[in-house]
C-alpha cells in the first residue's frame, strides 16, 4: 500500500485505495466470507437474524465542527447496535454505506473507520464491519445496517408485550445526551450562528461527560440479551426522547406506561424530553430479579388511552426528536 498524506482527500483517490485504507484500520471480520465479494456471508446460530438500518446525515444528525472522524464513526454503530440489542439480539456485523464529499480526506475517513472499530470492540465484541459500499456526494451521508442473530430457540423482544402489572425499567443514560446538545448549542456558535469546533478546557467534567454522551454515546448493548434472558415482555431503543418512544411502546401494547419523576433525577425534564442517549427501555413481570443495569423508573398500567403519564399525569406534548419537524435546515 503507498504511502499517502494525511490531507490527501477522497476526490484525489481511487475507490480501491479508500477502501484499502479503511479495511486497514477495521481489521479482520470473523465471518464466512467477509469485504471483497459481492455479499457478505455470516454462519448464525440458527436461521433467525435480526436487520436494522440507520443514516446519520451532515446538518440534522451531526455537525463536522463538532463531531472528529473517530467519534462520528463510533456513534454511527452504537446508534445500530442498539436497535440490535432492543430485540434482545447478540449484534453480528455491520455494513457500511459512505456518501463523501470529495473534499473528505483521507484521514477522516481512516479516522471514522477507527471509530466504528473502536464501537464494535467496547461495546458488542465480536462484531464487525462485514462489508459496505462508497459513494461520492455533496453531504457527507453514513448509512449503517447492522446485523444481529437470537439465540437458539430466543425469542425477539418487541414493543408490543408490555403487560398491566409490569414494571417499566431503563438501562443506560437519559438526558445525558441532550444536555451534551444544549451546551454544543449555547456555547460552540459563532455570532452567525455556525457551529465552531468544541474547546474542551473551558468545559467542567460534568459537561465534557454530556458532550461526550452527545457526541459518541456508549448505550449498554449487553444489556438486551440479559434483558430477554430475564423474561422482558417489551423493549425498544430510545432514541428519540423517553416520553416519545415510550408512548410509541405504550400504543404498541395497549397500555399506559406511568413514569416516576423522582426516578429520574437530577434532571427529570431532560430525561423524559432528550433523545439520543439510545438507553433501553423494557418492560418485566413484576418482583421479576431485574439484569444489570436496568433500573425501575415506572410501572405498566391499564390503558383507557395507550400512552404515558408521569406521576399519574398525562405528558403533554411529543417531547424528544422528530427529524421532520424538529430540524431547522437553515441551521445546518
Amino acid at each position: 500500500m503507498p504511502d499517502l498524506h494525511p490531507a490527501a482527500t477522497v476526490g484525489d483517490l481511487s475507490e480501491d485505495v479508500i477502501l484499502a485504507r479503511i479495511l486497514e484500520r477495521l481489521g479482520p471480520a470473523d465471518v464466512a466470507v467477509g469485504p471483497g465479494d459481492d455479499a457478505a456471508v455470516l454462519d448464525l446460530a440458527d436461521a433467525r437474524a435480526v436487520v436494522t438500518t440507520d443514516t446519520l446525515v451532515h446538518g440534522p444528525d451531526f455537525r463536522l465542527a463538532w463531531s472528529n472522524g473517530r467519534d462520528l464513526g463510533a456513534k454511527s454503530a452504537a446508534v445500530n447496535l442498539a436497535d440490535i440489542a432492543a430485540m434482545g439480539a447478540r449484534p453480528v456485523a455491520l455494513f457500511v454505506a459512505l456518501a463523501m464529499p470529495p473534499s473528505t480526506t483521507l484521514a477522516f475517513v481512516e479516522d471514522l473507520a477507527t471509530g466504528l472499530r473502536e464501537a464494535c470492540d467496547e461495546l458488542a465484541p465480536g462484531c464487525r464491519v462485514a462489508g459496505g459500499d462508497l459513494t461520492i456526494s455533496e453531504t457527507l451521508t453514513i448509512a449503517v445496517t447492522a446485523i444481529g442473530e437470537l439465540t437458539p430457540g430466543g425469542r425477539p423482544v418487541l414493543r408490543s408485550g408490555a403487560r398491566v402489572g409490569d414494571v417499566v425499567a431503563i438501562a443506560g443514560d437519559v438526558g445525558v445526551a441532550a444536555a451534551g446538545l444544549d451546551i454544543l448549542f449555547e456555547r460552540f456558535r459563532d455570532a452567525a450562528g455556525e457551529p465552531v469546533a468544541v474547546d474542551a478546557s473551558v468545559l467542567t467534567d460534568a459537561e465534557r461527560a454530556a458532550v461526550a454522551g452527545q457526541l459518541r454515546p456508549r448505550p449498554p448493548i449487553a444489556a438486551g440479551t440479559r434483558a430477554a434472558a430475564a423474561g422482558a415482555t417489551a423493549m425498544m431503543d430510545v432514541s428519540d426522547g423517553l416520553v416519545r418512544d415510550a408512548r410509541r411502546l405504550a400504543r404498541a401494547s395497549g397500555v399506559t406506561l406511568d413514569l416516576e419523576r423522582a426516578s429520574l433525577e437530577p434532571d427529570s425534564e431532560r430525561a423524559l424530553r432528550g433523545g439520543e442517549d439510545h438507553a433501553l427501555l423494557a418492560t418485566f413481570p413484576a418482583q421479576t430479579p431485574l439484569p444489570r443495569p436496568f433500573r425501575i423508573i415506572g410501572v405498566v398500567r391499564d390503558a383507557g388511552e395507550a400512552t404515558v403519564t408521569v406521576d399519574g399525569v398525562p405528558a403533554d406534548g411529543p417531547g424528544g426528536w422528530d427529524p421532520y419537524r424538529d430540524w431547522d435546515g437553515a441551521a445546518g
